[in-house]
């Protein structure tokens, strides 16, 4: 009797394992982080091989907690961190590099030549993308560049490129499945989203020998079968060895959206992670942004037409809550950021443009860095704390701003989710911001359950997406309270603050 779902939530800090029931129920969860590596300024990367050994370890933890055996399990989804790029030696498994994760900048100078090389529109029409180191196509030739040998080997066919999903599969697979799904092929800045192929024009601007890259496949389908999960690492006849198809592989933001049942053009969700992401459905139509938005894939199921995107992406969301509590010490855990709200009112003021790496949506300014303005004699430790937590929503306002008037289709609720959403603080402060309601749903690991949903109609666990819509509860809705005149005096002030911090821009090494 098939009775679960495995969801694989491989993130950017972390790696978790869900068990979600025909019901959609979340029966349990186990999570571990992995390793961060920033070995010079704007630098983020990642040990590809220590993420699938924390990966093996949640999924064999959750199991062995639940006392589910793999013969239960109708299918695994795997859902993961975008644009993150590995390479890997065919025959050893090995990397030849750390991982470069999605955050790092570290190929900014390959990007700044792309442009000055004129291939700016060519990669917007073909791509739906900016030309910017956040994709993985330039990280691709940064590792190729910077590894002795790596451009020859991948010629020559002895290297695989992926992105961790890619990764995840080919081990779990026993390197026998070299493949990725549609949405993630689509941000790695190689992959043409009308054509649905790797683009040969983009390859060779950059470079990249076309051997390496992956077969791409359907987001909901057969990817292969994961024999790799049993405590010793030794598939049997019987027991922990048994095979479990892999049913879907999809890039997180767009699990998310499909977790939300944003099944219509039109619907809007947006994650509260390390970063905010916003998502519009446009259906089988693309909408190419001319201020800044991405136009992406949001899935494709077997023998049905490609979805698209419009997409807003906000670098510091979440990880500006982590850095005033690590960084700053302004808090001992995030949960603190509520308590902070009770006891002033409002942030006084205060501005705080977290621009860590650079602003996203509609800016993409690579060089602006995080500043704080408005401080007076009066302001307090709970103001800084309140400023940082509203600065995610004014982010995600000028994201939501941009994708109104491109899509011209009025979004009459925003759908939420991830880690920062459980903050009632800042979700009221987003729905008065944007003068639209905010819709929480009472499962917030929409990540996993999209990648969940998506492998189950895949295997039949579920018939279809109308069945899926019955199962989506709403834990509480936020309304908007403010007035008009506070919300334009407050949004007119953000604007002033972001275009202070885009003017100064410190040099290199100060």
């Amino acid at each position: 009797m098939k009775k679960y779902i495995l969801a694989i939530d491989q993130g950017t800090t972390s790696s978790r394992a869900i068990l979600f029931d025909h019901d959609s129920c979340q029966i349990a969860i186990s999570q571990k982080e992995f390793t961060q590596f920033c070995p010079q300024n704007g630098w983020v990367e990642h040990d590809a091989e220590e993420i699938l050994e924390v990966t093996l370890f949640v999924v064999r933890d959750l199991l062995a907690r639940t006392q589910v055996s793999l013969e239960e399990v109708a299918a695994i989804g795997i859902t993961n961190q975008r644009e993150t790029a590995v390479l890997w030696d065919r025959f050893t498994g090995k990397p030849v590099y750390h991982a470069l994760c999605w955050q790092s900048r570290q190929s900014q100078n390959i990007c700044d030549d792309l442009e000055a090389r004129g291939f700016s529109e060519t990669i917007r029409q073909k791509t739906g993308l900016l030309i910017n180191p956040y994709f993985s196509g330039s990280k691709i030739r940064w590792i190729l560049d910077h590894v002795d040998g790596a451009m020859e080997r991948a010629r020559k066919g002895e290297l695989l490129f992926g992105t961790i999903d890619t990764w995840l599969i080919w081990n779990l697979t026993r390197g026998t499945v070299h493949a990725t799904d549609f949405t993630n092929a689509s941000r790695t800045m190689l992959f043409n989203i009308h054509a649905l192929c790797w683009d040969e024009e983009i390859l060779a601007a950059l470079g990249i020998p076309p051997r390496i890259l992956p077969e791409v496949r359907p987001t909901a389908s057969l990817f292969g079968y994961a024999d790799l999960l049993s405590e010793t690492g030794v598939p049997t006849e019987t027991g922990n060895g048994v095979r479990v198809p892999i049913g879907s592989v999809v890039g997180d933001q767009q699990a998310s959206l499909f977790g939300q049942c944003c099944f219509h053009s039109g619907d809007v969700k947006n994650t509260y992670g390390t970063g905010c992401f916003m998502l519009m459905n446009t259906g089988n139509e693309t909408v190419v942004s001319q201020h800044g938005l991405l136009t992406t894939i949001a899935w494709k199921l077997e023998n049905e037409p490609v979805e698209y995107a419009l997409e807003g992406s906000v670098f510091i969301g979440g990880s500006a809550v982590q850095w005033l509590r690590d960084g700053m010490r302004l808090i001992a855990k995030s949960s603190d950021c509520e308590e902070s709200s009770r006891q002033v009112e409002g942030s006084d003021g205060l501005y705080v443009v977290p621009a860590f790496v650079g602003l996203g949506t509609p800016y993409w300014d690579n060089d602006a860095r995080g500043a704080v303005f408005g401080i007076t004699r009066a302001t307090r430790r709970e103001h800084f704390i309140n400023a940082t937590v509203e600065s995610v929503a004014y982010q995600s306002k000028d994201v939501m701003d941009v994708m109104k008037e491109e899509a011209a289709i009025p979004i009459p609720r925003l759908a939420v989710d991830g880690g920062a959403s459980t903050n009632d603080y800042l979700m009221q402060f987003q729905s008065d911001i944007l003068n639209c309601p905010v819709v929480r749903p009472v499962c917030l690991e929409t990540t996993a359950l999209g990648a969940a949903y998506l492998a189950g109609l895949t295997v039949g666990f579920w018939k279809d997406k109308n069945e899926l819509v019955k199962f989506h509860r709403i834990e509480k809705t936020f309304v908007p309270g403010m007035t008009s005149d506070r919300r334009q005096r407050l949004c007119s002030g953000w604007k002033k603050a972001v275009e202070a911090t885009r003017i100064f821009k410190p040099e290199n090494g100060t």
